[in-house]
């Protein structure tokens, strides 16, 4: 495993739900919503610090239930400092930063930054990184990842930005090893798609990174 490995993190794991511009209380309800349904990893964004009481209230409700929680939108090492000291297992921001990664490393946390192009996807498997977020994903395309499969074959992607149960599958038979899925998991209409993705093959997603 890379220091910056996700394969424990991602274990089993095909859906990652992010929890958005939540308050904290609403946070931890979907949160337990998604671990109820198999959905195993949350993503919390803290673009800004009002976010981070929910990020330290899903790690609390996670821990309690043996479930992971990352931070996302974090774009600076301080953001990476205070993401850890509330105890996100994980970073992930939207685009490549080499100096975040780094933070994060220091930190003792693994970092999932943004690319859309096969030259930062290259630039951050140079630097240690395999396990990379595609965004947006919905612009690139599922074909996007077959094509990138090719010259990169060791890098793993989750595909991130316009996901929904309606397109996920798409992607996870591209070879997207995660779908990460916002808004969609207050849709009811959606949801039990969703809890579906999240159990089908998860031997197959259980992969070494």
């Amino acid at each position: 495993m890379t220091a910056h490995g996700f394969g424990p993190i991602f274990a089993g794991s095909r859906v990652m739900v992010i929890l958005r511009d939540l308050p904290s209380q609403e946070t931890v309800r979907l949160a337990n919503r998604a671990w109820d349904l198999g959905i195993d990893v949350v993503e919390v964004p803290v673009r800004t610090p009002e976010a981070m009481p929910a990020l330290r209230a899903a790690v609390a409700a996670g821990r309690d239930r043996d479930r992971l929680v990352g931070a996302g939108t974090v774009f600076s090492p301080e953001r990476v400092r205070q993401a850890a000291d509330a105890g996100a297992a994980f970073t992930v921001a939207p685009g490549l930063d080499l100096a975040v990664a780094d933070a994060a490393l220091r930190h003792g946390i693994p970092h999932l930054p943004g690319v859309a192009t096969p030259t930062e996807a290259q630039r951050a498997r140079d630097h240690g990184l395999t396990w990379l977020k595609a965004f947006p994903a919905v612009s690139l395309g599922p074909q996007w990842f077959k094509a990138v499969a090719g010259p990169l074959p060791e890098l793993r992607f989750v595909a991130t930005g316009g996901i929904d149960a309606g397109n996920a599958a798409g992607f996870l038979v591209a070879g997207v090893r995660v779908v990460a899925v916002g808004s969609a998991l207050s849709d009811p209409a959606q949801i039990d798609r969703l809890a579906e993705l999240a159990r089908d093959d998860r031997d197959t997603a259980a992969r070494p990174d």
